[in-house]
C-alpha cells in the first residue's frame, strides 16, 4: 500500500534536524528507486552494480510507466532469483517526476535514494548518501560540481545550465549543495512525506525537495561523484521543456524560513499558478 503524502505532527517531528532515521537492527536501510522508460536488457547491468556496490540492507524498485515498457520483462526475470528487487508499474501518470513519486510512495525504508536506470551515477555512493541522512540531513547531494565531483559527456548546454544553477543557488541561497539539479540524491522518507512532491512531469523533483528543505531551513550535505554519460541508449532528458519546471524551484529556494504548514500553503500557490499558466498557454 502506497504511504500517504499526508503531513502530520508525527512526520514533521521525523525529519528533525539531527534525529537519526535509522530502522531497527536487521531492518532494510535504503530504497533505492529507478525511474526507467524502455531500458530493456540493458536494466541487467544497471542493476547488477547497484547490488553489488551498496552494502547496506536494500531494496531496489524499478518503476516504469506501463507493463509494455521493455524493461518490466527483464527486471521480472531478474527478480525471480533476487528478492531485494521490485518492478513497480506507475498508475500516478507518465513522465519520470511521476514514477520518481510513485517509487517514493511505496518505499519501505525510512531512506530513499534516486538514481538513473541508465548508470550514469555512481551505486557505490548510496551507502555514503544514506549515512548522512541516519545522521540528520533531509537531502544528500551527489555533488558534479563541489571539489573532486566531475561530468563527463553528456550535452554541452545542459551541463552549462546545470552548473551555473547549482553554483549560483549554492553561493547565494545557501541550499546546501553544489549541484540542486542532480536526480542522484538520498532522502529522508519522512522528510518527503511532510512537505510533499509537487513537480509532474521530469526530473526536477531533485531541485524541489532541495529548495523546500532549504525554505523550512532544514539541512542538505553533499559528497562529490564523477557523472557518466550514458553508453546504451537514448536520454530522454528534454531540455527546452524543462527548464522553465527547474526555474521555479529554483527561484523558490530563496526566500525567509517557512513554517511546514507555511510551506504547503506557499506551494500550493506556487503549483496553482503553474498550472493556470499552462492552462492560458493551452488556450
Amino acid at each position: 500500500m502506497a504511504r500517504s503524502r499526508t503531513a502530520s505532527k508525527e512526520s514533521a517531528e521525523a525529519y528533525t534536524p539531527g534525529r537519526s532515521v535509522a530502522g531497527a537492527p536487521g531492518t532494510l536501510r535504503v530504497s533505492v528507486v529507478l525511474p526507467a522508460y524502455n531500458e530493456g536488457e540493458a536494466i541487467a547491468g544497471v542493476l547488477e552494480r547497484i547490488f553489488e556496490s551498496v552494502l547496506l540492507p536494500c531494496e531496489a524498485l524499478v518503476v516504469v510507466d506501463d507493463e509494455a515498457d521493455t524493461t518490466r520483462p527483464v527486471v521480472q526475470r531478474l527478480a525471480e532469483h533476487e528478492p531485494r528487487l521490485r518492478c513497480l508499474v506507475n498508475t500516478y501518470g507518465r513522465g519520470p517526476a511521476n514514477a520518481i513519486r510513485y517509487g517514493i510512495d511505496h518505499a519501505s525504508t525510512p531512506v530513499v535514494v534516486v538514481t538513473m536506470a541508465d548508470g550514469c551515477d555512481d551505486a557505490r555512493q548510496i551507502d555514503e548518501l544514506v549515512r548522512l541522512v541516519e545522521r540528520g540531513v533531509v537531502v544528500a547531494a551527489a555533488s558534479r560540481y563541489m571539489a573532486g565531483g566531475q561530468q563527463v559527456g553528456g550535452p554541452l548546454l545542459k551541463g552549462m545550465l546545470s552548473a551555473l544553477a547549482g553554483r549560483s543557488l549554492h553561493l547565494t541561497a545557501r541550499v546546501g549543495t553544489r549541484d540542486a539539479t542532480n536526480s542522484f540524491k538520498a532522502y529522508s522518507t519522512a522528510f518527503v512525506q511532510a512537505v510533499g512532491i509537487d513537480s509532474r512531469h521530469g526530473f526536477e523533483i531533485g531541485i524541489e525537495l532541495t529548495a523546500k528543505a532549504r525554505r523550512l531551513r532544514l539541512p542538505t550535505a553533499e559528497i562529490p561523484t564523477i557523472w557518466l554519460d550514458r553508453q546504451q541508449g537514448m536520454s530522454n532528458f528534454q531540455v527546452a521543456s524543462w527548464i522553465p519546471k527547474y526555474f521555479r524551484w529554483y527561484l523558490f529556494a530563496f526566500g525567509p524560513r517557512l513554517t511546514l504548514d507555511g510551506l504547503k500553503q506557499r506551494t500550493r500557490a506556487f503549483t496553482d499558478a503553474g498550472r493556470a499558466q499552462r492552462i492560458g498557454k493551452a488556450r
